[in-house]
């Protein structure tokens, strides 16, 4: 990944500071077999206990796997929630797209102008409302000073948090789920993706491309992994090795924590920027791409698959004169009114907004005993099905964060399968998808920070076996995960 070089300059010139605060308790270990055959059954049984007792379930009253499950070597891989149940999957497991479609409520494919408009609201007031209390509090608590830092601090992660709504119906309107009149949608999340610095036409694109080849190595858009087999000249640097290198130099228990700690770093702050700029985590055969130059920095491996063909050139193009436009804007209010007044009240809440985008993106794709494909084994539905839904309606008491978020985090499986379903319709499409397809239905319960510091901890590259690209974490004790 693009992040290796700046993770080694990093840790060379840096203290990183202990994050034990954020490390939540580890979990007891699993044991395991060095090659086991995963086994699931509709009746969901502990894949975990299951494997334990080397693939046999003896006890009395608990269901038997209805079929043989996926041949692997187990050795390193450590168990999320999901207690390696995408492991278990073989090809045959994956209906065709047809199949899914049918069971899904017809309706649900349908975008409700008005009641879009409706959520619409929801967000820009709710965004106002914030931005408000900021403006009022500027007399008061000048951001120029340095003791006024934890308040604007604490103003960005909320009107952060609440325009993140904004930019989950921004990304609707690029996938056609907002509304049918088309102008009227393209209007809405030109407007709103431009406020945020985010090409509006050139991510719709890169963003497609992401839902046709989800967990792809050499094609996929966002976090595809480092392959630990890709020769060195292909690498910027070796996770793998870096991370032991961390955990020799101040020991396992504190060097997990600093590694952990850099990637939810360089993902969460450093990420959403360098993917837009240098691809970062982009698929390795389009070479290095930006969102603002719809031609390739590098000489791509598959130049057919370029990330911005044809009439999409002019449309980079014509994002770039709306971001331009706020950028501008932005470096003249901090010319008239100081540079803290526009980040207090502007480019913090967009930081803010920034990492939930990415934590998202990261979570919904990517867990320790979640792999990756190639080409030759890789297709729609089957990309689609290795999303995880999460509980993000448990991150408060309320459900309110998964509400404002237009529930994108927690109906996200039956969002990669077909985008056009609103998210207002998605709970109903995710309801018929698991209650058909419980078998390959991923959802893992683990809550939110337990799973992104399990993901930043564990997931540093991948190598093959057999049909999978598995996380390797062969050099790590599990209960540090």
């Amino acid at each position: 990944m693009i992040f290796h070089g700046l993770a080694a300059f990093i840790l060379a010139t840096t203290a990183v500071s202990d994050v034990a605060g954020f490390a939540p308790a580890s979990r007891s270990s699993i044991a395991r077999d060095d090659l086991t055959r995963v086994h699931i059954a509709t009746g969901m049984p502990n894949v975990g206990n299951i494997l334990t007792n080397g693939g046999n379930n003896d006890n009395e009253g608990e269901r038997k796997p209805e079929r043989s499950g996926a041949m692997i070597d187990l050795d390193g891989i450590k168990f999320s929630g999901l207690k390696g149940k995408a492991l278990s999957l073989t090809a045959a497991d994956f209906p065709d797209s047809a199949t899914v479609r049918r069971v899904i409520p017809a309706d649900c494919f349908e975008p409700e102008t008005a009641k879009s408009l409706g959520y619409l609201s929801v967000s820009v007031i709710g965004t106002a409302l914030c931005t408000s209390v900021g403006v009022q509090a500027l007399p008061v608590l000048d951001p120029a000073q340095l003791w006024t830092l934890p308040f604007w601090l604490a103003y960005s992660s909320v009107t952060g948090t609440v325009a993140m709504g904004l930019w989950v119906l921004a990304h609707e309107c690029g996938h056609g789920a907002f509304s049918k009149d088309k102008k009227l949608q393209d209007a809405v999340g030109y407007v709103l993706h431009s406020i945020m610095l985010t090409p509006y036409f050139s991510w719709q694109r890169s963003h497609a491309v992401h839902h046709r080849y989800t967990n792809h190595m050499e094609l996929g858009e966002t976090h595809v992994p480092e392959n630990m087999d890709a020769p060195d000249n292909e690498k910027l640097y070796d996770s793998i090795e870096l991370r032991k290198s961390i955990l020799n130099q101040f020991g396992d228990e504190t060097g997990i924590k600093y590694w952990g700690g850099l990637q939810a770093f360089l993902h969460l702050i450093v990420g959403w920027p360098a993917y837009l700029l240098i691809g970062a985590t982009g698929g390795p055969d389009r070479g290095m791409t930006n969102h603002f130059y719809p031609y390739p920095l590098s000489e791509p491996k598959q130049p057919k698959k370029e990330l911005f063909p044809g009439n999409w050139k002019e449309k980079v193009y014509q994002s770039d004169i709306g971001c331009a436009t706020v950028a501008a804007g932005a470096l003249a209010w901090a010319a008239c009114n100081g540079p803290a007044e526009m980040m207090a009240l502007y480019g913090g809440p967009l930081i803010v907004v920034n990492a939930w985008l990415v934590l998202y993106t990261w979570l919904q794709h990517t867990d320790v005993d979640v792999p990756h494909f190639t080409d030759e084994n890789h297709n729609y539905v089957k990309g689609a099905f290795h999303t995880i839904d999460r509980p993000y309606d448990k991150l408060d008491p309320w459900g309110l964060i998964d509400f404002l978020h237009h529930k994108i985090g927690s109906t996200h499986v039956a969002h990669h399968f077909d985008s056009t379903i609103p998210h207002y319709k998605a709970q109903a499409a995710t309801d018929a998808i698991k209650e058909n397809f419980p078998e390959i239905y991923l959802y893992d319960p683990t809550p939110i920070p337990e799973a992104l510091w399990r993901v930043c901890k564990g997931c540093a590259a991948v190598e093959k076996r057999g049909d999978y690209y598995i996380w390797n974490n062969k050099d790590v004790k599990e209960e540090l995960l």
